[in-house]
C-alpha cells in the first residue's frame, strides 16, 4: 500500500478527512472511505487499492465510449475496485461495490504490457472509478506518455478541483458520465451534480472529452432534463461529443430497460444543440 494523498489529520485524534472528492470523508482509526479504497492505519491514511487490478482487456476505443478519440483504435482498459457513488444499476457492481480478487501491477509492470500489446494505442482507466486510486493514476501515467501511449480515464467526473487539476497534466482523454441534471437525483446515487459540472467545465479545455448519459426510466428520461444538459454543453462547445446510453437492469434495480423510443426522443432533443450526438445499448 502507499500513503494517500490529498487528506489531512484530525488534531487530537487517530482519525482524517479525505479530500480526494467532495463527500470529505472523515475516517476513524482502521475505517475505510466510502469508496472503499483509502483506508485509514494509525492515523496515516492509505491508497489501500494502489496496483490492484481486477480487469484487464484490450478494447475497441469506441467502447469506452470515446467516438471521436482515435476512433477504430483498440485501448488497453484496466480496471480495480471501488467506487465513491452507490449507483443501484450498476453495471460493474461486483468491482465497484465490492473488495474482490485482485493481482497487483506496479506501475512499470502495467507499462510493458501496454507497450508491448500488438495495435494498442495506450491505457483506459475504466470499469470501477479510477479516480479514487489517483496516486496509482499519477504513478502511471507519465510513464504510459513518456513511452507515447495515450492516458484516458472513463470517470464519474466526481472528484474535487485541485486533484483534477494535478491528474489533467498527464490525461489526453475523457468520458465523464454526467447520471442526471438535478441536484436531487444525484443524491439519490450519492453524487453530486455541481462537482461533476465542474468536472467537466474543468476538462473541456485540458484534454478531449466525451460525456455519457445513461437514461433510466423515472429518474432523468424527460425532454426537459435532457434539454437542460444539452443547452449547458452547447454552452461549453457545441462539439461535445454526447451518448445517450440506454439502462438494463443490473445490481438492485430490476424496473425494465429503457425504451428505445425514449433513447430516440431524447437524442432528437439533443441534436437540436449538440453536433455529436451518439446512442448507446441499443
Amino acid at each position: 500500500m502507499k500513503e494517500a494523498l490529498f487528506y489531512e489529520k484530525l488534531p487530537g485524534t487517530s482519525a482524517v478527512e479525505c479530500r480526494l472528492c467532495p463527500h470529505n470523508c472523515r475516517i476513524p482509526g482502521d475505517g475505510v472511505g466510502l469508496c472503499g479504497a483509502r483506508k485509514n492505519r494509525d492515523g496515516v491514511l492509505y491508497a489501500e487499492s494502489y496496483g490492484q487490478i481486477t480487469s484487464l482487456a484490450l478494447d475497441p476505443i469506441e467502447k469506452k465510449p470515446l467516438n471521436r478519440f482515435h476512433p477504430g483504435s483498440r485501448i488497453l482498459s484496466v480496471g480495480g475496485y471501488g467506487c465513491n457513488m452507490k449507483c443501484p444499476y450498476c453495471q460493474n457492481h461486483e468491482i465497484s461495490q465490492a473488495k474482490p480478487d485482485a493481482q497487483y501491477f506496479s506501475p512499470e509492470k502495467l507499462l510493458s504490457i501496454a507497450k508491448n500489446t500488438p495495435g494498442n494505442l495506450g491505457v483506459a482507466f475504466t470499469y470501477n472509478e479510477p479516480l479514487i486510486g489517483i496516486e496509482y493514476l499519477l504513478d502511471c501515467a507519465p510513464l504510459l506518455k513518456k513511452a507515447g501511449l495515450k492516458v484516458v480515464l472513463v470517470t464519474n467526473g466526481l472528484v474535487s478541483y485541485e486533484p483534477l487539476k494535478t491528474l489533467l497534466l498527464h490525461i489526453d482523454a475523457m468520458n465523464i458520465d454526467v447520471k442526471a441534471f438535478s441536484t436531487a437525483a444525484y443524491r439519490n446515487i450519492g453524487g453530486d451534480l455541481s462537482a461533476v459540472k465542474q468536472t467537466v467545465e474543468t476538462c473541456v479545455s485540458a484534454c478531449h472529452i466525451e460525456v455519457t448519459a445513461l437514461i433510466v426510466p423515472g429518474q432523468n428520461d424527460g425532454e426537459e432534463d435532457m434539454r437542460a444538459l444539452s443547452e449547458w454543453l452547447c454552452g461549453l462547445s457545441p462539439d461535445i461529443p454526447l451518448h445517450i446510453s440506454r439502462y438494463f437492469p443490473r445490481y438492485k434495480a430490476s424496473h425494465p430497460p429503457t425504451p428505445v423510443a425514449t433513447i430516440q426522443k431524447l437524442a432528437a432533443v439533443a441534436r437540436r444543440r449538440l453536433r455529436y450526438v451518439h446512442l448507446g445499448n441499443i
